[in-house]
């Protein structure tokens, strides 16, 4: 797969992809109510209400599944690098989430409730203070790939899981609906670990 075929992952764009779950079941894990969802190709899906709004942020989810796995992008939002989301979404299966931001990029890796991997892969960043199976992967396909955003993480995480998910087969229909931030699962107020940025693991288990 060439990073041409993935302009989705280019810009500001928030990725899942969980193991053995079907997409209603992560729309409802992300604290949606999937009976919403209605399949529609991405043009169609852009006509739908999202972003920033007197009310509070609103994401547009699309999900999908490619064999053994199910991906939902998210755009106008953030709420899949959440802790409180994943620890939802890999409860019993294990769940990838890549973040790119104008702010902030971050890897993340749980399984069962528990954030294993957990960073900010920008290059002058310091590896994390724990062991990482992914660290020196992601920075080298950065590194490699400089000034492509948070695309080359993507493609390796593709390539890992043995996916497809390039522009065409996003722009394809696929259930699709969208979420108020409000109305997706988060810590109490005060929590700095709620959407501020890397948890470090171990410290989020919800079961």
């Amino acid at each position: 797969m060439t990073f041409e075929a993935l302009d989705w992952a280019s810009g500001d764009v928030c990725v899942t992809f969980t193991r053995g779950v079907d997409p209603a079941e992560v729309f409802a894990r992300y604290g949606a109510d999937p009976d919403r969802s209605r399949d529609l190709d991405a043009n169609a899906a852009s006509g739908l209400p999202s972003g920033q709004f007197a009310e509070g942020m609103v994401s547009l989810l699309r999900s999908g599944s490619l064999g053994a796995w199910t991906f939902c992008v998210e755009e106008d939002g953030v709420i899949g690098s959440w802790p409180e989301p994943l620890a939802a979404l890999s409860r019993g299966t294990e769940v990838y989430s890549i973040l790119s931001t104008d702010g902030l990029t971050v890897f993340q890796y749980w399984r069962d409730g528990d954030c294993l991997e957990n960073f900010e892969p920008e290059p002058a960043n310091s590896p994390p203070p724990y062991s990482s199976h992914w660290w020196d992967r992601v920075q080298e396909s950065l590194t490699e790939h400089a000034g492509t955003a948070m695309t080359p993480v993507v493609a390796l995480v593709l390539d890992h899981l043995g996916l497809t998910l390039d522009d065409s087969t996003l722009a394809t229909a696929w259930p699709t609906l969208t979420l108020a931030e409000d109305d997706a699962p988060s810590a109490p107020r005060g929590d700095s670990y709620a959407g501020e940025g890397p948890v470090p693991p171990g410290t989020v288990k919800i079961l």
